[in-house]
Order: structure tokens, then sequence, then C-alpha cells
């Protein structure tokens, strides 16, 4: 990891390349995953199961490509009791905090008996991606499916790559849990292409959500206008600002609790005291030689994770509103105090005992964050992300009277003669 102070050498030059990372990656991959999306919507199944061969190392049928509730039984019976209940009790934590976001429809009447509202509505089918290459992830089934399911959802359907035919079986085990309807063995940009598209086997979704690789990513870009999606996830980034007091043990292994997660995963420490950032560091070197993902965190640490020693915490603020990180910790004497400064952040974290990994399982918020800057405009993932809307309007008639001159009066100011006909026929002439 670098150590660079605010105003030296580096500083400024790190923080330019941090918010940069990722973005030709996209650029790079769009022309295979424009044809295999292209494969997808002309020859449905058969490419499918094509692709899913040639790139996940199986011979599915169309019937296999489907989980069966046989190997979903099998699934079951793999975990233990404990893994169960703790998928179990994470469920229900999700579940009771997405219950809070739920909307409801609302209209209301005006003196002259006009009434106006909105009809909130879920939306009827979701496909949710969920990835299986380099690690298996249960957590993503729930963050992904229960707030889909709480909205409303009417058919909520999971794709995961299967290497060699091999799905996790606790994925299998989160997807039951969580009442996912299908669940189909295939991975990549034809998964995306088939939720997109619709296949005989695979039926065309309303919207698709999850996380995946630089080739789900794109595909989702791609696909997007033919169906909906939720964002285009980039690598894990955790940012942490330390006023040099608590453990310099916690900070290192919430910082590593980041970087394992990929190379381009993002560790940042923005810290008032040079001393403090120093102990941090030495606690990051030890801990890292225990961790089994320790080539993916050296990466990643090596790349995108720094220790930036800031003149007080007003800077520290400002760096992080700038960043608008996925992951911020508040890692100081009283967090509360800051907390009305940060402006930009996906989830934030108060105090030494909210690691951010609590976050990912059992807290209860969505653990699908914006990245990349995007908190600037962006949410995390939530109930209302499957509800779509519907504006309501029922003119009396004296509402029609008294908004007619005045609809008319701007259809005029932009020359559509249509529209102010239109409202003009209700008057008599």
């Amino acid at each position: 990891m670098q150590l660079l102070v605010s105003g030296k050498k580096g500083f400024s030059r790190f923080l330019k390349r941090l918010s940069q990372r990722g973005e030709a990656g996209f650029h790079q991959v769009e022309g295979p995953v424009r044809k295999i999306l292209d494969q997808v919507k002309e020859h449905r199944d058969s490419a499918l199961l094509r692709l899913t061969k040639k790139y996940d190392g199986w011979s599915p049928s169309v019937k296999t490509l489907k989980v069966s509730p046989g190997e979903i039984q099998k699934a079951l019976k793999t975990l233990s009791r404990e893994e169960i209940k703790a998928l179990e009790s994470a469920t229900e934590r999700i579940e009771r905090f997405h219950t809070l976001q739920m909307q409801k429809s609302w209209s209301f009447a005006e003196e002259d008996g006009t009434i106006l509202g909105q009809i909130v509505r879920p939306m009827e089918r979701v496909g949710i991606y969920v990835p299986g290459g380099k690690a298996s992830y249960p957590s993503s089934v729930l963050m992904n499916a229960i707030p889909a399911r709480v909205a409303g959802v009417r058919k909520i359907i999971m794709a995961c790559p299967a290497p060699k035919g091999y799905l996790s079986p606790a994925v299998l085990a989160a997807a039951r849990i969580a009442r996912v309807d299908e669940i189909f063995k295939i991975g990549g940009a034809q998964a995306i292409g088939a939720m997109a598209y619709g296949t005989k086997t695979i039926p065309k979704m309303d919207k698709i959500v999850g996380p995946g690789n630089i080739y789900v990513a794109t595909a989702k870009r791609m696909v997007f206008g033919e169906v909906s999606i939720d964002s285009i996830a980039g690598p894990s980034e955790i940012l942490i600002i330390s006023d040099g007091r608590g453990a310099p043990s916690y900070i290192a292994a919430d910082l590593l609790s980041q970087a394992e997660h990929d190379e381009q995963a993002a560790a940042i420490l923005l810290c008032t005291s040079r001393n403090f950032a120093k102990e941090v560091y030495k606690e990051v070197s030890t801990q890292l030689t225990e961790l089994p993902r320790r080539k993916i965190a050296e990466r990643s640490l090596n790349d995108f994770g720094a220790l930036l020693i800031v003149k007080n915490l007003s800077e520290a603020v400002r760096i992080s509103n700038d960043l608008a990180p996925e992951h911020l910790e508040l890692a100081v004497r009283n967090p509360w105090t800051l907390l009305d400064k940060i402006e930009n952040a996906g989830a934030i974290f108060l105090g030494p005992i909210s690691p951010e990994p609590i976050g990912d399982y059992v807290a209860g918020p969505n653990h699908v964050l914006p990245t990349g800057g995007t908190a600037r405009f962006s949410s995390p993932l939530g109930v209302y992300d499957f509800l779509k809307r519907s504006s309501l309007i029922c003119l009396s008639p004296a509402g029609l009277k008294k908004l007619s001159p005045v609809a008319m009066s701007l259809a005029r100011m932009e020359n559509l003669e249509g529209h102010r006909r239109s409202i003009q026929e209700r008057q008599g002439g």
C-alpha cells in the first residue's frame, strides 16, 4: 500500500487514478459481448447450449439448464444445520428491513372534485444474476431476491454460471430460502442476453439485477432499454475515515475485507495521524500473510490501496464526498458529528464496532451499492427498484374548466395545435 501525504507528491495523482479505475475495461470487451448477445437474440436456446459448453466446460441440454427440485433438495442436505440457520437468520433481518421501504398507492381530491394520484405496482418478472466464478455468493442471492419478493414481484428467476455443471449448494439453498421461482445454470453475457430477449426455456424479464464480471456488466449496459437494470456494478471499494484513535488491527482487517474481493478493489484510509497510519500499515502486512486470497488482496492493495494522511477531518470528509465510496466507515471518536457532513456514500458504518462485512451479510440494509463514484446520484438496491408507478388523473367538470386555458396557452407556445384542439373539444367549441 502507498502512504501519501496531502499536498505532497503523488497524493492528487493517486486520487485521480482511483476515480478512473476500470473505465477502459468496458471498451475492450464491447465487441465480444455484442457478438454473444447477437447470437442469443438470433438463436435463443441453441446459442445458450453452445456458449455454455464453450465457456463453462459442460454440455447441457435444454432440460438440464434448469435446476431441478432434486438438485435443490440435495443442496439443502449438503449444508449443515448451522449454515441453513445462518441463511434463514440473514433472510429474516434483510426482509424486515426492506419491508419498511414498501411504497403505497395514493391519491387526493381537489376542492373542485378533480382526483390526482399515483398507482404503485410491482414488476411482473425479475431476473437475478449471481456470480459463480471465483467464489460462491449466497448473500448476493438474498440481497437481490428478497427486496423483489417484498415488492410483490410475481416471478423471480436466477441465472448463475456453473463451471463443469456445478453450482454451489449454498447458492441453491439461498435461492430456495429467498423463494426464487426458477434457477438456471448459465452465466456470462449469454445469461444477460437470455433474460433480456427471452428464449423458449428462459422467459423475458422486465428487469435484471445483480453483480458480475466485466462481460456481465457490459452486457447489462447493452441490453438496457430492452429491459431495465439495477446498475453497472464496478469493483468493490471501502474508504475509512480515522482520527487516529482505536485499534489499528480493526482498520487493517476492514481494508483487507474489501481487497480480497478482486484485483481492482480499492481499500483507502483517510487518517489525520501519520503514526496511526503506519501502525495500520504494519497490521495490514501481518494480517495479509494469513489471508487465503492473499495474491488477490496484494494486487488490489498495490494498485488501488493507500493510506492517505490528511490535515484534518474536514479535508477527509471533502475527499470522501468527492470519491462517493461504495462503503464508508467513520472510525472516529464521535461518528455522529460527521454524519450530517457526508453527502455521497452507498453505505455508512459508524464507530469501531460496525465493520463493513456485517453489512454484507446480516445487518439488514442491502449490500448491492453504487460503486465507482455513482453514489453521487445512485442508491442501494431496494424494494423501490422493483416497483413501477402510474400517474392517476381524473378531472371534474370544474377542474377541466379551470385548467384548460392554461393548458391551451402552453400548447400554443409549443405550436402543438392538436394538443390545443383536444382540450378545446371538451369546451363545446
